[in-house]
């Protein structure tokens, strides 16, 4: 008797146990971007696995230095995004309200983050009237694609820090 006891006891603390780490609430984020994307690998050069939108809730499994490995509700893929485009706030909002149309991009942000943004490049312009702006307004419209830069890379033999 003293055995079934010790064995259901045991049986019990187990399925307690189970219970408990099932019962705690996975972690959620929302995208805090207009447009963000989860990539392979913790790098902006990883391939791109599936693309989100500003208020996008994704799961975080795993953060590694500025990068976040994160999966989307009801979706079997894992990916990894850069700590910027997250936030711990659940985004709330109609479609077409002004938060969606004034929300930062993922390159202004990355700009923001190195201190520059539309202030500063005003002062900047301000105390350096002289210099013409042609030039840098033509190269922010570029667009390198992903395939052309891997093709860079590949033809110069280099590889980004932190790898692919």
């Amino acid at each position: 008797m003293i055995k079934l006891k010790t064995f259901f006891m045991i049986f019990l603390l187990i399925g307690l146990s189970a219970f408990s780490a099932f019962a705690v609430e996975q972690k959620m984020m929302s995208i805090q971007v207009k447009k963000g994307e989860i990539r392979s690998t913790p790098s902006f050069l990883g391939t791109v696995v599936a693309r989100v939108s500003y208020g996008d809730r994704v799961y975080v499994r795993e953060e590694k230095g500025p990068w976040v490995k994160v999966s989307l509700p009801g979706q079997n893929n894992e990916g990894w995004i850069h700590n910027s485009a997250l936030t711990a706030k659940k985004i709330v909002f109609n479609a077409g309200a002004a938060d969606v149309q004034t929300s930062a991009s993922s390159n202004e942000l990355a700009l923001a983050g190195k201190g520059f943004n539309e202030q500063v490049e005003n002062e900047f312009k301000e105390q350096n009237p002289k210099i013409n702006y042609a030039w840098v307004n033509r190269m922010e419209k570029f667009v390198v694609s992903e395939k052309e830069i891997k093709q860079f890379l590949k033809e110069g033999n280099l590889t980004p820090k932190g790898g692919s």
